[in-house]
């Protein structure tokens, strides 16, 4: 078979007629990631060119081209505020790219490196949010399957500054879908996999509720749940025997991540239950609509310095509410009204006056009668 001469991918470059290539945002793990600009819509966009399949086997390139048209496929039936959009899948020179929202933003892996640990509260409203957006793909049949601090964006400039959203669907699958991996090969990154994962079983629901709780133990511990080590085969070994070092800065939400991170799969909340039990524990019940949907605030209402350009740290979005707080609130227990005291002329036995001043009175007027005789 003749090898196609490929093309030199760079600034300018158009793909499928439509997007003009401007500036490469990053990698991935299916290729690079550019900005470009849709001509047809006159909007900024993100798309992913898939890595070249140059050199490779027809049959395992093939599997590639697949891969990411699969991906487009399974990311464009989830459309949720909380979640990066997938506008088009395109071929480009025999390979497929993908086509996304475009969110300036900073991804809660780069928060980390800026400020080691993120608070709590805020934590929580991440959490929620990712939590729903997470609840509606698992409605539509999708397994993200690699929930971790990278895969976390929070926009950083804009409307949207303070948004937080889930990216990177590369290597969902459909609930339903038949896996093509060989038994045992292990899908996800080491350090926020579950036990049933890192022993081989394939990814599942109760997969992504616990890969989103140790995403977010990280966020507020400072590092994952089973440690940190160099070796990535160490850390599969402790996922697989379940080794969470317990927390210690968790506050309010440790009973929430602790459910969420329970090794058997079938003892942890629904995706849906966990953004319910986090919501409660931060925020108090039925707080749902001051959080979903909103922008990621302090708890004086400001969008966090880790979360903002300069231009925008410390502003007050305009289309979120102050944070609901009755986690602040200490229950109140009922205390007894103090004793009502009389006022001091006032008599304490009013019939016993009245009694009194009658037989004085009397008393009187027999005396005055005893005189007139």
């Amino acid at each position: 078979m003749i090898d196609r001469p490929r093309p030199i991918v760079g600034p300018e470059y158009l793909v499928a007629g439509r997007y003009r290539l401007k500036s490469k945002l990053g990698g991935g793990g299916m290729g690079a990631v550019w900005l470009a600009h849709d001509r047809l819509l006159d909007r900024e966009v993100a798309i992913k060119q898939v890595l070249s399949t140059a050199g490779l086997p027809e049959a395992e390139a093939t599997a590639v081209r697949n891969q990411i048209m699969h991906e487009g496929r399974v990311a464009a039936k989830l459309s949720h505020e909380h979640a990066i959009a997938v506008y088009d899948v395109v071929l480009e020179a025999g390979e497929p790219w993908l086509v996304m929202e475009h969110l300036p933003s900073r991804s809660v892996a780069r928060a980390l490196a800026l400020v080691d640990t993120l608070p709590v509260i805020e934590v929580a409203q991440i959490g929620a949010q990712v939590a729903d957006a997470l609840a509606a793909a698992h409605a539509v049949g999708i397994v993200h399957r690699d929930i971790k601090p990278g895969n976390i964006l929070v926009a950083d400039r804009g409307q949207a500054v303070g948004m937080a959203k889930l990216s990177d669907f590369g290597i969902s699958r459909g609930a339903g879908d038949i896996s093509d991996e060989p038994d045992g090969i292990i899908t996800g990154t080491p350090a926020y996999l579950p036990p049933e994962v890192a022993r081989g079983a394939q990814p599942t629901e109760a997969s992504d509720v616990f890969s989103l709780g140790a995403t977010l133990y990280t966020a507020i511990e400072g590092q994952p749940p089973f440690g940190l080590d160099e070796n990535s085969d160490v850390l599969v070994e402790r996922a697989a025997m379940a080794q969470i070092i317990p927390p210690s800065r968790s506050g309010i939400l440790t009973n929430a991540l602790l459910h969420m991170m329970e090794p058997a799969p079938q003892r942890r909340p629904t995706m849906a239950e966990a953004r319910d039990e986090i919501l409660t524990a931060a925020f108090g019940p039925g707080t749902g609509p001051y959080i979903l949907g909103a922008p990621v605030r302090t708890e004086d209402g400001t969008i966090p310095p880790w979360a903002a350009r300069n231009s925008a740290s410390g502003l007050r979005s305009p289309h979120s509410a102050p944070l609901p707080r009755p986690h602040r609130t200490a229950p109140r227990t009922a205390t007894p009204a103090p004793p009502q005291r009389a006022p001091k002329n006032q008599p304490t036995n009013a019939p016993l006056a009245i009694a009194i001043g009658l037989f004085i009175g009397l008393l009187i007027i027999m005396g005055v009668i005893i005189i007139a005789l």
